[in-house]
Order: C-alpha cells, then structure tokens, then sequence
C-alpha cells in the first residue's frame, strides 16, 4: 500500500440506501441519496439508485459534470443557489435546485425561457438553522413573485436543520414547514410535487413515528454513507450496515498522553498550522 486509501463497499452502500429507502416509503416518503460526501463517484450514486433513491443530490459543479458525463441520467438536485456566473449549468445539466434568492430566481428563469425550458426549484424556507432560506414572513410575497415568472417552478418547498446553527428537527419546526407547504400550494393553486423535510438528521423522527404527516422527501447521504450514523444519532440503526467507507493508513505514533497541552502557549505561526497571518514582512 502507498500511502493512505479509501476502500467504499459498494454493496454496503446499495443495501444501506435499500433500508432507508423501504422504510421512508411506509411514510410516503421519496429519498434522494446525497453523493457529496464521496464527491460525486460515478459508482456510489449506482449504488444509491440500486438501493432504490429516487434521485442524486450533489452540492459542486464538477461533480454533476462527472455524474452525467458517465452515463448517470438520473434525476439530480443541486443542493446549493449557484453564482449568477453558472446559472446556465444549473438549468442545463440538473433537474432541480434549491433555492432561497429572488434576484437568482429570476435569472434561472430568464435564462430557462431563453432555452426554452422550464426549471424546477426547491424553495427553500429558514426555521432558525440560519443556514439558508427565506424568512417564513416572506413566503407570501416571494411565492406571488415567482409565480409571475414564465422560466421557473415551484415543485416543493424544503428546509436545511442540523447545519449551521445545529437546530435539531422536531415536530414542531417541520409541522411549520408543512405549514408553510400548504400555503404556498393554496397561493399557487397547485399542488408541490415535493415537501423535503431535511436530510439524515430527520431520519430520528420518522424511526420513533414522528416526522409530521405531510412530508414526502429526504435528502440523504450520511446515513448511507456511515450506517445510520448522523449528526444527532450516535448509535447507528441495528438494521444498517457500516463501514461502507474505510480509511487505511499507517499509524506513524502511538502515545498515551494528556489532553491538553502543558504550562504556557504560544500562537502557532508556522505554516503547516495556517495561522499565519501575524508572521512579520520581510523590509
């Protein structure tokens, strides 16, 4: 062996994604498998859709390319609001993006139209993870402005949980995105194909019976990927299988020592620490 290495076994992969598939599906609940964490490999999105995901969902733009150029002509989500400067290869190459910024909003759908195409958007709605998404005061006015353009679609309404400010999912923050759901379908006067409640972090709430009726999509990865293990779950499902993914190396010491360093510290300047912003000019 040269060096580290990442063996990923992809039948783990497969059944994993299988079990969370067929139990999401006794709740109405479509899975997209989550391929970011991988950085988009070719063969571990086959072995999602083997395991039975609805789609792929992907956060780069190299690793959409990557997916597509070999082959995979799945549904794919992007997971992020792109640049303004890559919103032709969003309506090009993926068939749904989560979205939270009127402003690309409107040029997805200029540029959609131009092609002559309809583009679906996920959007997206902040309940208090910060991450990303429109303030839930906002709905109303942002739903009637992106019903008046002709390039763009509202197929679901989604929320980040779990992320940026670590706000675990509960009943009461996604019974307020079914809510907020319900509203923007009664607004619309059109049904959302999709109401994706989360990604593994939800997969709690759905295992103890939870998850607010009304949701029909997850976006899932690290379940998958680590066996039931995710953000907020320490102990894996019994019914998961891990070390899908496992990182091999040579242990270069092995020292049984204290946890914290001993008497005074000094700030690490050198450059392998990267804390090199107070390091002197040369004159």
């Amino acid at each position: 062996m040269s060096g580290p290495q990442v063996a990923i076994d992809l039948g783990r992969i497969e059944r994993n994604a299988r079990t969370i598939v067929d139990r999401c599906a006794l709740s109405g609940i479509k899975v997209f498998g989550v391929t970011k964490g991988t950085c988009g490999m070719p063969q571990v999105a086959r072995a999602m859709l083997r395991g039975g995901v609805a789609g792929v969902a992907e956060s780069r733009f190299e690793n959409i390319r990557r997916l597509r150029d070999s082959g995979i002509n799945a549904p794919i989500m992007l997971l992020r609001s792109p640049p303004m400067a890559r919103v032709e290869e969003v309506v090009r190459t993926v068939d749904i993006s989560l979205q939270s910024e009127l402003a690309t909003i409107r040029e997805l759908s200029r540029i959609a139209e131009r092609m002559g195409r309809v583009h679906d958007i996920m959007l997206m709605i902040d309940l208090g993870d910060l991450r990303e998404g429109i303030w839930p005061n906002d709905l109303v006015p942002t739903v009637e402005q992106i019903m008046a353009l002709k390039g763009v679609r509202i197929a679901g309404i989604g929320t980040n949980l779990g992320c940026f400010g670590a706000i675990m999912p509960t009943e009461e923050n996604l019974g307020q995105l079914v809510a907020h759901a319900y509203k923007a379908e009664r607004l619309s006067g059109a049904r959302l194909d999709w109401i994706s409640g989360g990604a593994s972090s939800s997969l709690t709430l759905l295992l103890e019976g939870r998850l607010p009726a009304g949701i029909n999509n997850l976006r899932v990865g690290e379940a998958i990927l680590q066996g039931g293990v995710e953000t907020f779950r320490e102990t894996p499902w019994a019914e998961l299988e891990p070390d899908a993914c496992r990182l091999t190396s040579d242990i270069i010491e092995v020292k049984l020592k204290p946890s914290r360093p001993i008497l005074a510290m000094a700030r690490n300047l050198s450059p392998s620490s990267g804390n090199t912003g107070w390091l002197p000019k040369a004159s």
